[in-house]
């Protein structure tokens, strides 16, 4: 028997979506949030795909995700935005954000926005990936709950504070990088939690700050804020470099909570059953400012091919380049995607608590 479930994206998206609408959300908002988790799964990246439904759903049911929220700006410049999500979902203000950036980016070459009173928002590289199609660079980070440990400490103050940055091409794939200022992020834990699969001993600690194989004691010490957590990015110690991926996540900290006024650190969640103010920071940069479109994607797709192409160590058949795994997963999983069965059973089971009927 198979640990997998075959799904078609179309009915996919149609029962989350409908499930975002019977907790509140209107079509549109709904519809977005759906689109984003469904990337996910098409993409490989399990950890922030439908698995994630049950999160949102009691959040919006315990008051902590506000379903009907409206995006509201509060600064604006012709190349800057300000803005509150009012506690919303993540996804439909990071849409809605991420497009007034583009449009901003195209009339004035560069814009940002950081953004407060948020919640989570899926996969860092969605929002990015938005400016490809417009032939823009795009730019897309947020923090999150602090689960992470700064280098020689024991307590989580920081999140795993994604980054992702894609840039257009033209016969190559696009460039998109998505990756956690962490060893991984916390949707790996409860990937290998759900599979009771040990944990490697560079990716967390436990409440002494030594390493663990347990992702179910890191994940239960982090909600309980009881010490340990995550590594940055590079593990433990300096002479591994664990100390620059500590520093990124600061970067993020910075961008996000500090320059949208809102939360930051250990204050991101601060309150047990308050909305959690995640913060968020887009840009998008216009090539057409810099160089021609056609020189910069020509020498893109040079560089890139003289990676994939150049010699491969020992025992390695190929190189590949950020986001290109995941481009060759989704072209797979166009139609059809496929679920973890526990997942299946799970979101089943939350339709059915909200009268969605699955076709699957």
């Amino acid at each position: 028997m198979t640990d997998f479930t075959e799904v078609k994206v179309s009915e996919l998206e149609r029962f989350v979506a409908d499930c975002f609408e019977k907790s509140g959300m209107n079509k549109e908002d709904a519809r977005i949030t759906a689109d984003v988790l469904v990337e996910s799964d098409r993409r490989g990246i399990a950890s922030h795909g439908v698995a994630r439904l049950r999160r949102y759903v009691d959040g919006i049911n315990n008051g902590i995700m506000v379903p009907d929220a409206e995006l509201e700006i509060v600064k604006e410049t012709p190349n800057t935005l300000v803005v509150t999500g009012n506690n919303g979902l993540g996804q439909p203000v990071s849409y809605k954000t991420m497009k007034l950036v583009i449009e901003k980016a195209r009339k004035n070459n560069v814009a940002f926005a950081a953004v407060r009173n948020s919640n989570h928002y899926g996969i860092a590289g969605y929002y990015s990936m938005m400016a490809l199609k417009e032939n823009l660079l795009g730019f897309s980070t947020t923090n999150s709950a602090p689960l992470v440990v700064p280098t020689f400490g024991k307590d989580a103050l920081m999140g795993t504070n994604p980054i992702s940055i894609a840039a257009p091409t033209n016969r190559e794939r696009p460039f998109v990088l998505d990756m956690a200022t962490s060893t991984v992020p916390r949707g790996k834990l409860e990937v290998y939690n759900r599979r009771a699969k040990p944990i490697p001993e560079v990716w967390a600690t436990d409440s002494r700050g030594h390493p663990t194989t347990d992702p179910g004691l890191v994940l239960n010490n982090v909600k309980q804020r009881a010490g340990g957590g995550l590594l940055p990015l590079g593990g433990a110690s300096e002479l591994t470099g664990g100390h620059k991926g500590y520093g990124l996540a600061v970067v993020v900290e910075i961008l996000t909570g500090v320059l949208s006024g809102g939360a930051f650190g250990p204050d991101v969640y601060g309150t047990p059953k308050a909305p959690p103010n995640v913060c968020h920071f887009f840009g998008a940069v216009n090539i057409e400012a810099f160089i021609p479109l056609d020189q910069f994607t020509a020498a893109l797709d040079s560089l890139i091919k003289t990676l994939l192409d150049s010699r491969k160590a020992e025992g390695q058949d190929r190189i590949y380049i950020h986001g290109e795994k995941e481009f060759i997963l989704a072209d797979q999983q166009q139609d059809q995607v496929k679920l973890f069965n526990k997942v299946v059973e799970e979101i089943k089971g939350i339709g059915k608590s909200l009268g969605v009927e699955p076709n699957f």
